[in-house]
């Protein structure tokens, strides 16, 4: 499998579909009870507001809660874990990422995808998207504001470190079709 052209395996795309890709191809998870406009603030403060101001808005459930004619797509959460409610703003990139991975098909880029959540993430393992156990013996990371970064080929990182916590950029979910960089913008400390 190459980095440049990966086919997201049914298992991961269980995840995504689950989790990352709510916004391309679930059915409604919406929260009914919360107002449009609360989850428009929430989605605002995922990225810098020169992203944010003219970003589209959308549920996850793929409904559009504001158009927006800057290419970036922000969202009030991502849905990785039942009730997390961390907004993400993403480029075109991320978002033909996030369908290939609600659909099962390959992705490929010949540009770098940029993510923001400036509003933090959950509390994820830092190898295995598909893990839901913090005491299974991996490395779980909950980073604070962050990018996330997709490359055409990810032997371009291959220099950056699979641990979280030594810091600056890391790769996130290596051994997957998932594979991106993380890029923390605040310190964070190890758990112990």
């Amino acid at each position: 499998m190459s980095d440049h052209s990966r086919r997201l395996s049914p298992a991961i795309c269980l995840a995504a579909l689950l989790g990352l890709s709510t916004a391309i191809a679930a059915p409604s998870l919406a929260d009914d009870t919360e107002s449009a406009a609360d989850k428009i603030a929430r989605a605002l403060t995922a990225a810098p507001s020169d992203i944010t101001d003219n970003a589209t808005i959308m549920d996850v459930d793929g409904t559009i809660l504001r158009e927006g004619d800057n290419g970036w797509v922000c969202l009030p959460g991502v849905g990785l874990i039942p009730g997390d409610e961390h907004p993400m703003c993403n480029d075109q990139v991320w978002m033909d990422w996030m369908a290939a991975a609600a659909n099962g098909t390959e992705f490929s880029t010949d540009v770098v995808g940029v993510s923001y959540m400036l509003a933090g993430d959950a509390l994820v393992n830092n190898d295995n998207p598909m893990a839901t156990d913090p005491n299974d013996g991996g490395v779980w990371v909950q980073d604070g504001p962050h990018l996330m970064m997709l490359f055409p080929n990810m032997d371009m990182v291959s220099n950056l470190p699979r641990d979280p916590f030594v810091g600056g950029p890391y790769v996130m979910w290596g051994d997957t079709p998932m594979a991106h960089v993380m890029v923390p913008v605040e310190a964070k400390e190890a758990p112990e």
